[in-house]
């Protein structure tokens, strides 16, 4: 136990996962599933169930705090429009760069068809028990080995033509609907019936009404709410720190759970469950290069005078490393305000402004990241998501995104949040555990890159950027 203390977080975590996927192999090479599945998956399942505990608020606080952090709107109106325009456009590409890639190269693909067929059956299962769908065609002509999955699901069709009838009149109340439906949408009429539902968009909406109207709320009235918000984001946050602590055991619980009710009693099923592991975090860190080494620098000799790739990242090292072993973008903040400051020549004042709010709204290779993720399972499930299914997942990761915080493995917590808004499992985010750290270090350094690149384009637009002979 003293020895595992010693250990940094990142470390224990990577003995969990490694564990858990150790003991899911011994597990379907030795009978164990059934006592896996009763015994050792359900502190997977109270994990999952804490992060969605977490999600929704940290996430509404998060944003109210950040907006609110702009101080005076009228004064900084400006400066903040041309922030926050920048970051959400960076991570607006961000995104759709990692949706090109991923349906370019579909990672989630390469499985075999029974493993596939398998893993559908069971997310239609799980649909059905949030009573979201009923089987469809793919369940009716499974393969063989998936006859006792077939027989579990038609144990549950009792009571589905409920939903049948409540799906058609979903489907005749929005052919009737006008073409700006969605946007309404957006707009909630009950902010409690939003958290209890996880409707992030309408959850974000909020957010941002609020931390404008907070912003302009009279003094002492608007501190104490001030103090409060951020009270209770530090609350939140905290509570992200203390389950981290915890996590090594969930990690291992979860990881082990998932891959024996994906694998079954198939070793080989088994070995294409890593094999895809693979293939996605070579799209992932394909994504996150491109993003380093083209997108930014690119970008920043694009609209900064004087300014050439290699000079660019030759500035932005020493933040780039550090976010790699620290995987924060705010235990990265000090450096990252030094690098930008004296290799870039930006102003105090612009970098003052920019970077914090960057530290906490721009989170690049997290949504970049959780694009790929998502539409990889989707893949490997055999669920087809449509061009909307995929429109909405740019949106939510873009807002989502402003919600992340800077700390390591935050983008877990928000990518239930894509999940869901697709209608996916978010348990399924058990299946990327294993190599979730080494790419949570590389999209920190995406994260930062883009703050210190939007940083130099604001500051060269207001005129404060005076680069160093």
């Amino acid at each position: 136990m003293s020895t595992s203390s010693r250990l940094a977080l990142h470390w224990q975590v990577l003995i969990g996962l490694a564990l858990g996927v150790a003991y899911a192999w011994a597990s379907i090479r030795f009978g164990w599933n059934d006592f896996t599945l009763d015994y050792i998956q359900p502190l997977g399942d109270i994990f999952i169930n804490i992060l969605k505990l977490i999600a929704v608020p940290l996430v509404l606080f998060s944003i109210i705090g950040g907006v609110a952090s702009l101080g005076d709107v009228k004064k900084l109106g400006r400066l903040g429009a041309k922030t926050l325009g920048l970051y959400l456009l960076t991570t607006f590409f961000a995104v759709t760069l990692g949706l090109v890639l991923v349906n370019l190269f579909q990672p989630g693909a390469g499985a075999s068809e029974s493993l596939k067929t398998s893993n559908r059956i069971r997310y239609e299962l799980w649909r059905d028990a949030n009573g979201i769908e009923v089987l469809d065609d793919l369940q009716l002509s499974a393969a063989p080995e998936n006859a006792a999955v077939v027989r579990d699901i038609r144990g549950q069709q009792e009571g589905l033509n409920a939903w049948v009838e409540d799906k058609l009149n979903k489907a005749d109340n929005a052919s009737q609907s006008g073409p700006l439906q969605p946007l309404v949408d957006v707009v909630p009429k009950n902010i409690f019936r939003a958290l209890s539902d996880m409707a992030m968009l309408q959850i974000i909406f909020f957010a941002v009404f609020f931390g404008i109207v907070l912003v302009q709320v009279e003094e002492p009235k608007r501190g104490a709410l001030l103090k409060a918000v951020d009270g209770l984001n530090d609350v939140f946050v905290g509570m992200v720190w203390m389950v981290m602590k915890a996590m090594p055991v969930f990690v291992f619980a979860l990881m082990a759970g998932q891959i024996v009710k994906a694998a079954g009693t198939d070793p080989e099923k088994f070995q294409e469950l890593l094999s895809f592991l693979l293939r996605y975090g070579l799209v992932v860190v394909l994504g996150l290069a491109l993003m380093i080494f083209v997108v930014y620098p690119l970008l920043a000799s694009a609209g900064i005078r004087g300014m050439t790739p290699r000079r660019f990242l030759a500035a932005m090292r020493d933040a780039q490393i550090t976010a790699f072993s620290t995987s924060s973008s705010v235990a990265t903040l000090p450096v990252t305000m030094k690098c930008v400051q004296e290799n870039i020549g930006v102003s105090e004042r612009t970098t003052s402004f920019v970077l914090p709010i960057g530290a906490t709204v721009n989170m690049d290779g997290t949504s970049l990241y959780q694009a790929v993720a998502v539409v990889a399972l989707a893949q490997f499930h055999m669920v087809d998501l449509s061009l909307a299914q995929q429109a909405v997942i740019v949106l939510t990761a873009t807002l989502a995104s402003v919600g992340a915080a800077a700390i390591p493995s935050a983008g877990l917590v928000l990518m239930i949040i894509v999940l869901e808004s697709v209608g996916l499992n978010p348990a399924w985010i058990a299946l990327i555990f294993p190599i979730d750290r080494i790419l949570d270090m590389c999209r920190t350094v995406v994260n930062v890159t883009g703050d210190g690149t939007v940083s130099a384009l604001v500051a060269q637009s207001e005129g404060e950027l005076h680069p160093q002979s």
